[in-house]
């Protein structure tokens, strides 16, 4: 790697000196610079010993798709791309907004790629050493051109969050924008979202040679490679407006809505698993608390999580004994048009409460390992302000893919989970009974009574 002592320099970028194979030679690249490459890049938690490929990644193309004079080749796949063929050469990389010089080098051959991955307006420009004027001189300019915008997760929540910022994306620069990411997913929102192209991961992407792409994630261990803040400063879905360079405000992503609806009882739907056993409830007395809560308000309670039991080892969290069994490997849609008739949800900072915000209607949300900010803003945040808390959205710590039992202050003592644990059952009724008062519903048992 090599970096320019200029003081405008505020990037580093690479130069790797051999085009014989620029295939390996990209490879060659990431692995020779200092920036923390993409690897962890889920909110998934996965149990298993080793850590498998991710079929939801889609590679750049193996040379810059963009020619430029005297044999150049350019692009913006996962940051700014030069390849240059044998001669003598001075190459600059610039951000245009700023004018501030990323990197300088001279190279008689081979690659110089930026460090930086996110939306940067680059200007590229090289010139034939000695001479006055550059023979390449270009600035990203994405109108009309193919753009891939990646979703390297196969994680509910993640993408529901990203996804408004992809269209902000596509509508600021008026570029075809293709969206990779998992089927079920791509599945949900395709028809909501006609100006976007969606390609089903694993599988074929649609534009094999885009212009530029970028990839969006949650980065850890200080990357500061692919993400121009680190997202647990900024909130999960909040992170990809700062990727992209667009508007940062949360938004919901469209779904589709005005379903027939299938169950005449008013009732509340519930989630209460999730991926680790830091992200659960950890208090053993609150589900069955607030469902007794609720049935004797009146009120059908259904459990719509994926599985009825989950869990490692020693430790597996049941569905609550008296809520109703509405659980499976369902298409998204059905859970939508499930959610969107019930009178509110009651959940915890995991996917389906993010498909929730989609259908608009009121959400109580329970977590302790992640602070308010790290989600969409719901005024029924529950959490604990006792205890410790929020260790998913400190920057000093990151979190383990692969351990489900991650907790990194308190792990195998008596306070493990407290951020969760001290959340009272008590303390969530308060918030149904505030949220009841805020949307004017009554009691389904006074409903029957007035009957």
């Amino acid at each position: 790697m090599s970096e320019s002592n200029n003081q405008n320099t505020v990037v580093s970028s690479e130069v790797i000196n051999s085009a014989a194979n620029p295939a390996e030679n990209q490879g060659l690249a990431a692995v020779s610079s200092s920036a923390q490459a993409a690897t962890d890049v889920t909110a998934s938690v996965n149990i298993s010993a080793g850590k498998p490929a991710n079929p939801f990644i889609v590679p750049v193309p193996p040379i810059p798709t963009q020619e430029g004079p005297m044999g150049i080749r350019y692009d913006f796949n996962d940051g700014a791309r030069i390849l240059l063929p044998k001669g003598k050469w001075h190459v600059q990389i610039e951000d245009a907004e700023s004018d501030n010089i990323i990197f300088v080098c001279d190279a008689d051959e081979g690659w110089v790629l930026s460090s930086k991955k996110y939306y940067i307006p680059f200007r590229l420009r090289v010139w034939v050493r000695g001479e006055k004027e550059p023979v390449l001189n270009h600035t990203l300019d994405l109108k009309g051109k193919e753009v891939q915008i990646k979703f390297p997760v196969g994680t509910l929540g993640d993408i529901i969050g990203w996804l408004p910022y992809a269209e902000r994306f596509q509508k600021k620069h008026q570029c075809a924008v293709e969206l990779t990411m998992g089927e079920n997913l791509a599945n949900l929102f395709e028809a909501q979202y006609p100006q976007l192209f969606f390609s089903k991961m694993p599988g074929k992407v649609r534009f094999e040679k885009p212009y530029a792409s970028y990839m969006l994630g949650l980065f850890f261990k200080a990357n500061d490679t692919y993400q121009p803040i680190d997202f647990r400063q900024v909130g999960l879905h909040k992170t990809a407006g700062y990727i992209l360079g667009v508007d940062p405000r949360e938004e919901a992503p469209r779904v589709k809505l005005g379903s027939k609806r299938k169950i005449k009882e008013r009732y509340v739907c519930i989630a209460t698993k999730s991926s680790s056993q830091a992200k659960m409830w950890n208090n053993g007395y609150g589900w069955e608390q607030v469902v007794a809560y609720l049935k004797e308000l009146g009120y059908r309670v259904l459990c719509i999580d994926k599985e009825p039991i989950v869990g490692h080892k020693f430790v597996w969290n049941r569905m609550p004994h008296d809520a109703e069994d509405f659980t499976g490997n369902l298409p998204l849609q059905e859970r939508v048009e499930l959610i969107e008739h019930a009178d509110f949800f009651i959940g915890l900072s995991s996917g389906l409460s993010w498909l929730a915000w989609c259908t608009h209607k009121p959400i109580i949300m329970i977590s302790g390992f992640t602070l308010p900010i790290c989600e969409f803003y719901t005024p029924y945040r529950v959490y604990s302000s006792h205890g410790c808390k929020g260790c998913w959205d400190n920057v000093n710590v990151n979190f383990d893919h692969y351990d489900f039992f991650w907790c990194p202050k308190f792990k195998d003592t008596d306070r493990q989970y407290e951020c969760t644990r001290l959340i009272t059952g008590k303390q969530v009724i308060g918030h149904i009974k505030q949220l009841m008062k805020d949307y004017n519903l009554t009691a389904p048992k006074d409903d029957k009574a007035v009957k």
